[in-house]
C-alpha cells in the first residue's frame, strides 16, 4: 500500500480541525504556529484530546489553546531535563575521571587491562578500548579546543590525561566507559558520592543518554513510553525507594525523581524539583500522563518541593 493522502495547506489544516470539534478562536494565531511547528508535531499532542480517535473527534471544549499549551510545557520540561542531565553528566564524569587517575595515574585511560570489551548475546562486539580509544584520538586530533591545542603542542604522547581527554567524550561515550570499567570496586567510588550502587547508577546513566538525545533532537518528552528502563533501587537510599513507582516504570516519572534525587547531591540551591512541579502547576498538567502517582506529593523526595510551589517560591 502506497500514502495517497495529498498535502494540505495551513488553511485547510485548520478547518480539518475545526471540522472535528476543535475550538480555534484566532486563526490567525494558529496559522502562525502551524506554519512554524507543524500540524504532523502538533497531532501527538492533541491526541490527548480525542474522544474518538478511529473518527478523529475532539472532546467538547477542546481549544487549540489546550493543545499549545500541552506543546510548550513539553519544550520547557525538556530544558529542565538537559538542565539536570549536563550537570549529571559533568559531575559523573568528573567522579569517575577522579577516581581512575587516583588509583592508575593520569593516562590510566589507555591502559587496556583496566576495561572489558562488550559483546551482544550474538557475541558481536558492541565496545571495545581499542576503538574507544582510537575514536578518542580522532577527536583530539580534530579538536580545536585550547587546552587540547596546548597539550598537543606541549607533549608528545597519544591522548592527553584524562581530565583533558574525558571533555573530548559524549554522554554516550562516557557512559560505555564507566560500564566497561573493569574493576567493581573503582565503579562504585564513584557511586557512593551519590548514595548508589553502582549498578544503579550505570544503568541510570544508560537510560540517561537515551533521554538525552530525545531532548536534544525536540522529540516529545511528556508522555514518552521508555524502552530502556533502568535499574531501580530496592532498598537504599531509602527516601529515594519510597519515591518511585515500579508500577509506572516505562514513564516519565521515575527519571525525573532520579534527576531530582541527583539534582539534591550535586547542586541542590538549584531548587531543580520545586521548578519541575512549578511548571507542572502552572500549565495546568496532568502528572498522570507521566507516570506520576496520585499521592506522589506525601513522598519524602517530593513534599519539601512541593510546598515551595505552594508558598510561590518554586521558581
Amino acid at each position: 500500500m502506497h500514502f495517497a493522502k495529498p498535502p494540505t495547506s495551513i488553511d485547510e489544516q485548520i478547518e480539518k480541525l475545526q471540522a472535528r470539534g476543535m475550538f480555534i478562536p484566532d486563526r490567525v494565531l494558529a496559522a502562525h504556529y502551524l506554519a512554524h511547528i507543524s500540524y504532523y508535531r502538533l497531532s501527538a499532542y492533541w491526541l490527548l484530546f480525542e474522544s474518538d480517535h478511529d473518527a478523529h473527534r475532539f472532546r467538547a471544549g477542546t481549544t487549540f489553546d489546550d493543545v499549545l499549551n500541552l506543546y510548550i510545557f513539553d519544550r520547557e520540561l525538556r530544558l529542565l531535563v538537559m538542565d539536570a542531565i549536563e550537570r549529571v553528566e559533568i559531575s559523573t564524569r568528573t567522579r569517575w575521571m577522579d577516581v581512575l587517575v587516583q588509583a592508575h595515574g593520569a593516562h590510566a585511560h589507555l591502559d587496556a587491562s583496566l576495561f572489558t570489551t562488550a559483546t551482544s548475546k550474538l557475541g558481536a562486539v558492541t565496545w571495545s578500548h581499542e576503538k574507544a580509544v582510537a575514536s578518542l584520538i580522532t577527536e583530539s586530533r580534530k579538536s580545536r579546543e585550547i587546552f587540547i591545542l596546548h597539550l598537543r603542542q606541549k607533549y608528545d604522547e597519544e591522548l592527553p590525561p584524562l581530565w583533558a581527554t574525558c571533555e573530548l567524550m559524549t554522554f554516550g561515550e562516557f557512559s560505555k566507559w564507566l560500564t566497561n570499567t573493569q574493576s567493581g570496586a573503582l565503579r562504585n567510588q564513584v557511586a557512593r558520592a551519590y548514595g548508589l550502587d553502582e549498578s544503579i547508577l550505570v544503568s541510570f546513566l544508560h537510560h540517561l543518554t537515551v533521554v538525552r538525545n530525545l531532548c536534544a533532537h525536540h522529540a516529545r518528552l511528556w508522555n514518552r513510553e521508555f524502552t530502556l528502563r533502568w535499574k531501580l533501587p530496592r532498598k537504599n537510599p531509602a527516601d529515594l525507594v519510597a519515591s518511585l513507582c515500579p508500577a509506572n516504570h516505562a514513564t516519565l516519572y521515575n527519571t525525573l525523581a532520579m534527576l531530582g534525587y541527583l539534582m539534591d547531591v550535586i547542586s541542590p540551591n538549584t531548587r531543580w524539583k520545586a521548578r519541575v512541579l512549578a511548571l507542572i502547576d502552572k500549565h495546568r498538567i496532568d502528572g498522570t500522563h507521566m507516570g506520576f502517582p496520585a499521592d506522589y506529593w506525601t513522598h519524602p523526595r517530593w513534599a519539601a518541593a512541593q510546598q515551595s510551589v505552594a508558598e510561590g517560591t518554586g521558581g
